[in-house]
């Protein structure tokens, strides 16, 4: 089974490019799942479920949701060899720039949007920097000008990815992302596998569930401003 990790900030388009280039998949017969990480809530296995495609989701709760992900990783590559999906796509809940689900070995996409600011993607940390394929959205809204701007930006960023512009309403460049999803390589376990990068660390009184604001309420890996 090929398996896919979309990442990418909120409200960049992940769950609609990721619906259109499945749709041109369904179209060749091909069998995919979808496993959808969030944190609180989410209304995307709907949309999913619309499409007649087999969907879980995760929900994190009070934990960060890519720490979640990869808790559960493994359990997700097994519930889809086990409904013998022939691909599975994996979407992250897209809250934090700094963290990535990208595990090595395994196709690794970051969706972005040309809305968000030409400076936005040097602000975005592995979850960009170590994409396998960048995937642009909304630039139907945005001058020729600005799209080849902030393609470059993010070039900048990462100079070894695909990069490929989907517009996730009319599902121009649907049918390009799924061919090259289609070239993911096989995956049949992650026990022992790497992720791209490591996670951000945090083990503070405010994770065990202090809400009290001061330097006598803070234990564990806590990191203070200088101020100039």
């Amino acid at each position: 089974m090929k398996l896919i990790t979309v990442a990418g900030p909120p409200s960049s388009g992940k769950t609609c490019v990721t619906l259109k280039a499945i749709a041109a998949l369904q179209q060749e017969g091909v069998q995919v799942g979808v496993v959808k990480f969030d944190s609180l809530s989410t209304q995307d296995q709907a949309l999913y479920e619309k499409q007649g495609l087999a969907v879980t989701t995760g929900l994190s709760g009070n934990l960060c949701p890519d720490h979640f992900f990869v808790s559960n990783a493994n359990d997700c590559l097994a519930w889809g060899l086990a409904r013998g999906f022939d691909l599975l796509v994996i979407e992250s809940a897209g809250l934090c720039n700094r963290c990535a689900p990208h595990i090595q070995g395994v196709q690794a996409v970051c969706v972005i949007d040309n809305l968000s600011g030409v400076d936005t993607p040097k602000k975005i940390g592995p979850m960009l920097k170590m994409a396998d394929l960048v995937v642009i959205t909304k630039g139907d809204i945005v001058s020729q000008a600005e799209r080849e701007v902030f393609a470059y930006r993010v070039r900048q960023v990462n100079a070894n990815a695909v990069i490929i512009q989907v517009n996730g309403l009319t599902g121009q460049g649907g049918h390009e992302l799924g061919k090259l999803l289609l070239g993911a390589p096989e995956t049949t376990n992650l026990e022992g596998s790497l992720l791209r990068f490591s996670m951000p660390a945090a083990l503070c009184s405010y994770c065990l569930g202090q809400r009290k604001i001061g330097s006598d309420f803070q234990m564990g890996n806590v990191k203070k401003m200088v101020f100039g």
